[in-house]
């Protein structure tokens, strides 16, 4: 075996049973990756500098094929069902050999990284990628070592990624022949069958949502998080569509991070150290940090160009609406480094409701706080098949069901207990969707309302003002605030048809409750008070 680049003296890959490697290429930097992905026929250049592969079969994560090993570590700990499917510990030794033998012969690139900003939490992970492009992926998204460090490089936890391997599941015991297998005794990550570089991403942040509650007394967040002038930090929730990305993009705020946090005791710290952002529709009038960062060490996945031209045309989604790119943190100007900020002044859980039952911004009880962030809630606008005309409910426990390890309820009893000892933080509930009725009767909160309402929250001008309590749902709403008409603060106000808000509030609230079913069972007694008071029968 070849090896080249900077390394560890004593490190190496035979170890981890791939010492018949024809090459091995350790720590190359963005530009160093590139060519090879250019030469290699993997990946073209944009007229702005960014590196755009097509990610082959899959177009995004796969997650009725991530899997945990079932062993004495997993067994009673894991969140077993519909979110984490159980691996056989000896069947993933044999797919492991299987994969290594597959790259046996071939040139692989390795990567020293690691996740989490704060020093006290840091995880070494070593990436192991049978493409360059998936090395400069997890260069750009994972914290990056210096040169010292590297040097005295030790992992903790191992990629090993190959898309060109297909499993047979008769053989191997998954599901097809695309698989990302999370093994907590030998702290390996098993990659195959899938180029989606996401599923990297993901499978580290579902580690550390095993890890950081269960071992650390850390709250893992899938969320964004900013820091104002003075250090107040706010953290903002959301699904995809309610707007996370584009609230947390302030200006007047640096950016601790875009998508995946921890809560320590000292504060809020960034797990990552890149962005993974949507690009569909992607305009520098929208979205000018994201526009921006689309230069040389970018990688763009599955976009499409204008014909004749090296030029991203980010409105095509003929390969997919997932379009994605991945980028270094420091490509955002007002990124703040090191990626941490002080305990959270202000949280935000936004939803998009399209029935316009929810107001455009309520504040939170411990109890509701909880209940809410099990809940995960927006609702989608009903698309344009014949026959569908209502929204559609979307729930996500802790907004991230697919990446929790553990049963939501330990995540929110965690934010619980973070929300009593700190007793001065904020929890507000935002609505970023529908006012005056539901979608095709009402119409979308205007982003200027909801700007305004988030910083009357940030700057505590909400903290004199009196509120009102919005019957089922027992929110508390802000009777007044600058720059927003305070007929629009109370959602039922906005309706014509009194009655109709009630029935569809109603209908909303039974919905919740039916949700909730699933972890009733699992919550405390604060947590279970907050669901809404539906009258079943209405």
């Amino acid at each position: 075996m070849n090896e080249f680049g900077i390394k560890a003296k004593n490190a190496s890959i035979a170890s981890l049973g791939l010492g018949n490697v024809s090459a091995a290429y350790w720590n190359l930097n963005a530009a160093e990756l590139v060519e090879e992905t250019i030469i290699r026929g993997e990946g073209v250049l944009t007229d702005t500098g960014a590196i755009a592969v097509d990610t082959g079969e899959f177009m995004g994560r796969s997650p009725k094929d991530k899997f945990v090993v079932l062993d004495e570590k997993t067994k009673d700990t894991i969140w077993w069902g519909d979110v984490n499917f159980k691996f056989d510990a000896g069947k993933f030794d044999i797919l492991y050999n299987r994969v290594c033998a597959y790259l046996s012969g071939k040139e692989v690139y390795v990567r020293d990284s690691y996740a989490c900003a704060d020093p006290e939490y840091r995880l070494n992970i070593r990436v192991v990628t049978e493409f360059p492009w998936s090395n400069l992926f997890a260069n750009n998204l994972f914290l990056r070592p210096t040169h010292d460090e590297i040097m005295s490089f030790d992992p903790e936890w191992t990629i090993l990624c190959a898309p060109g391997f297909r499993a047979t599941p008769e053989i191997d015991g998954t599901r097809q022949h695309n698989f990302t297998i999370l093994n907590m005794t030998k702290k390996i990550i098993l990659i195959g069958g899938s180029g989606y570089t996401g599923e990297i991403k993901k499978g580290i942040f579902s580690l550390l949502n095993y890890i950081l509650p269960h071992e650390k007394g850390v709250l893992s967040m899938h969320c964004s998080a900013n820091i104002g002038k003075e250090g107040d930090t706010a953290i903002f929730f959301g699904l995809s569509g309610t707007g996370k990305t584009t609230l947390s993009a302030d200006p007047n705020r640096g950016l601790i991070g875009d998508d995946e946090h921890g809560w320590s005791e000292k504060g809020v710290f960034n797990i990552e150290g890149g962005c993974y952002a949507k690009c569909v529709d992607l305009t520098k009038e929208k979205e000018p940090q994201i526009f921006g960062a689309v230069k040389f060490g970018a990688l763009l996945e599955n976009i499409e160009f204008f014909e004749n031209t090296s030029t991203v045309d980010f409105s095509n989604i003929s390969k997919t609406e997932n379009t994605r790119v991945g980028y270094p943190v420091h490509y955002i100007d007002n990124a703040v480094e090191p990626s941490v900020g002080n305990i959270p002044k202000n949280i935000f859980f936004l939803t998009c409701d399209a029935y316009g039952v929810l107001p455009p911004i309520s504040k939170l009880t411990t109890g509701q706080a909880m209940y809410h962030f099990i809940s995960g809630y927006t609702a989608k606008v009903a698309g344009t098949e014949v026959g569908v005309t209502e929204p559609q409910l979307t729930f996500s426990a802790c907004f991230g069901k697919v990446f929790l390890p553990l049963h939501p309820t330990q995540y929110a009893e965690l934010l619980g207990k973070k929300l009593k000892d700190n007793k001065a933080i904020n929890v507000w509930l935002v609505n970023t969707g529908w006012s005056g009725g539901s979608f095709g009767v009402g119409s979308r909160m205007k982003l200027s309302y909801t700007r305004a309402m988030i910083t009357a929250a940030l700057t505590g001008k909400f903290d004199a003002v009196k509120y009102e309590t919005l019957p089922i749902f027992g929110l508390q709403i802000p009777t007044e605030c600058a720059e927003v008409p305070t007929e629009i603060l109370n959602p039922r106000n906005t309706w014509k048809d009194k009655d109709a808000y009630d029935a569809t509030a109603n209908k909303l609230a039974i919905a919740f409750n039916k949700n909730f079913e699933q972890y009733a069972s699992a919550a405390n007694e604060e947590i279970l008070s907050a669901s809404p008071k539906a009258a079943v029968n209405a």
